[in-house]
C-alpha cells in the first residue's frame, strides 16, 4: 500500500474511502466501522457547511512496523475538535485527528474480497460485514445477559453480596448493549439527502425504550439523474429479528432501484428476490420518487399506510396506492401514484406506530392530517418531532414509529 491522500465533499465519499482503504490493509470490520464512524462524526459539520476534508492514509516502512496510519484534516475549522468519547480514540493532529491501527498478520482471514474482474470492494458489502459483525456480537451480550438473568433467578436471595455483585455486573452488560445498539443504529439509518430544492428529516421511536431497534426502516439516496429515491419498511415483529427483515428489504429496493428497474415494479421484484431467502419475511414497504427539479413525486406501495400531502395553503391529500407488501399473497403494487409538489408543500411518510397508538388508523390519520397542518411552516429539522409528539399524548398501542418529511423548497430554481 502506498501513501495516499484524498480530498471528499460528502461523507458518503469519506465512508466509501475509509471503508476500502482499511479492507485493503487487512482491517477487520470491527475496528473498521469504529475508524468510520469516529471520522464520519467528525467530519460531518464540516461537511454539512460546505467545506471540504481531506484524508491522508500512511501506511508502515516497508519490511517494518505493523500499523496503519490515517490522519483526517478539516482545513476550515478554526477550533480544535473534540477527540474524547469517539468510537475509536484518536489523537490531536494538525487541523484533525489521526489514528493508529495495528495491521494483521498476512495470513490473517479477510472480509468481502474484490469483485472478479478486479474492482474495487463493494462499500455496500462492506457495511453489510460490519453489520453482520456487530449483529453477532449484539447477540452473544443478549444470550450472556439472559443467562446472567437466569442465574440471579437462581440465586439465594439471602446472599446478598452475590446478589449485588451480579447486578452490578448485569447493568455494565445493558451499557454495552446499549452502546452497541446505538453504533448499529448510526448504521442502519442513513442522514437525510442534501439536494438543492428538498428538505429532509425524519424522526424514528422504538416501541420499547431499552431496545431502540426495530423492524420500521428507510433509506433515502440521490439517483444518477438526480431523482431523490425513498423506501419506508415496516416488517413483523419486534427487536433484532424484525431488524434484519426490514434491512433485507431495503437493502434489496436499493439494490433493484440502482440498477434501474421502474418504481412500479420495485415491491414485486423484492417479495421475488427474499422469497427464496427468508419465507417467514413479512413487510410493508412504501417506495416514492421526488424530481427536485420540478417537483414530480411518484410513489408506489404494498400494504403501508398512505403517504399525506400537505399543500402550502394548508390543504390535505392522503396518497392512497393499491398493493401488497413482501411477503403478502401476490405481492407487489397494483397502480403507481403521481402527483406534483408545488415550493411550500410538504410530504410525510410514516409507519402505522404513528397513526395506530390509539388502535384507530382512521382516526389517527384525521389527527395526523390536523397536526401536519399545524406544524407544516416549522423548521425542517422540527417537523417530525413535532409530529410524534402530538400524535403520541396517548399511547394505547406501542409500536416502532417512523416520521419522514420532505418539503420542496425555493431553491434550485
Amino acid at each position: 500500500m502506498r501513501p495516499q491522500s484524498t480530498t471528499h465533499h460528502s461523507l458518503d465519499e469519506l465512508r466509501t474511502t475509509l471503508r476500502r482503504v482499511a479492507h485493503r490493509a487487512g482491517i477487520g470490520p470491527d475496528l473498521r466501522s469504529r475508524l468510520v464512524l469516529s471520522a464520519s462524526r467528525l467530519a460531518a459539520a464540516e461537511l454539512a457547511a460546505g467545506r471540504a476534508v481531506s484524508l491522508e492514509v500512511l501506511p508502515p516502512p516497508r519490511d517494518a512496523g505493523t500499523t496503519l496510519t490515517v490522519r483526517l484534516s478539516l482545513p476550515d475549522r478554526t477550533d480544535p475538535p473534540a477527540l474524547d468519547a469517539l468510537p475509536l480514540p484518536a489523537l490531536p493532529a494538525p487541523a484533525g485527528a489521526a489514528w493508529t491501527l495495528p495491521l494483521p498478520d498476512p495470513g490473517a482471514a479477510r472480509g468481502p474480497t474484490a469483485p472478479a474482474d478486479g474492482g474495487r470492494p463493494d462499500p455496500v458489502a462492506l457495511l453489510e460485514e460490519e453489520t453482520a459483525f456487530l449483529t453477532e456480537r449484539l447477540d452473544r451480550l443478549d444470550r450472556e445477559h439472559q443467562r446472567l438473568k437466569d442465574e440471579l433467578a437462581e440465586t439465594n436471595s439471602g446472599v446478598l453480596a452475590l446478589y449485588v455483585q451480579l447486578e452490578e455486573r448485569d447493568e455494565q452488560l445493558r451499557k454495552a448493549h446499549g452502546r452497541m445498539l446505538r453504533q448499529l443504529e448510526d448504521a442502519l439509518r442513513p442522514p437525510p439527502v442534501e439536494v438543492p430544492g428538498l428538505e429532509m428529516a425524519v424522526r424514528y421511536e422504538p416501541a420499547e425504550k431499552h431496545a431502540p431497534t426495530g423492524g420500521d426502516l428507510y433509506d433515502w439516496f440521490a439517483l444518477p439523474d438526480g431523482t431523490v429515491h425513498i423506501t419506508i419498511v415496516d416488517a413483523l415483529g419486534h427487536g433484532l429479528t424484525s431488524t434484519r427483515s426490514a434491512l433485507n428489504v431495503t437493502h434489496a429496493v436499493r439494490t433493484l432501484a440502482l440498477e434501474g428497474h421502474p418504481l412500479g415494479t420495485l415491491v414485486a421484484r423484492a417479495a421475488d428476490a427474499l422469497a427464496a431467502f427468508d419465507q417467514e419475511l413479512m413487510a410493508t414497504v412504501q417506495v416514492v420518487r421526488i424530481d427536485p427539479r420540478t417537483g414530480e413525486l411518484c410513489l408506489a406501495n404494498g400494504s403501508h399506510p398512505p403517504a399525506l400531502l400537505v399543500r402550502r395553503d394548508g390543504a390535505t391529500r392522503f396518497l392512497e396506492a393499491a398493493g401488497r407488501g413482501v411477503g403478502f399473497p401476490l405481492p407487489g403494487s397494483e397502480t403507481l401514484l403521481r402527483d406534483r409538489m408545488d415550493p411550500g408543500d410538504l410530504l410525510v411518510l410514516y409507519t402505522d406506530g404513528l397513526t395506530e397508538s390509539r388502535r384507530d388508523p382512521r382516526e389517527g390519520e384525521q389527527r395526523l392530517a390536523e397536526a401536519a397542518r399545524r406544524h407544516r411552516d416549522l423548521p425542517m429539522a422540527e417537523v417530525p418531532g413535532a409530529l410524534a409528539e402530538e400524535m403520541h399524548t396517548v399511547i394505547l398501542h406501542p409500536d416502532d414509529t417512523v416520521a419522514l418529511t420532505v418539503r420542496r423548497v425555493e431553491e434550485g430554481y
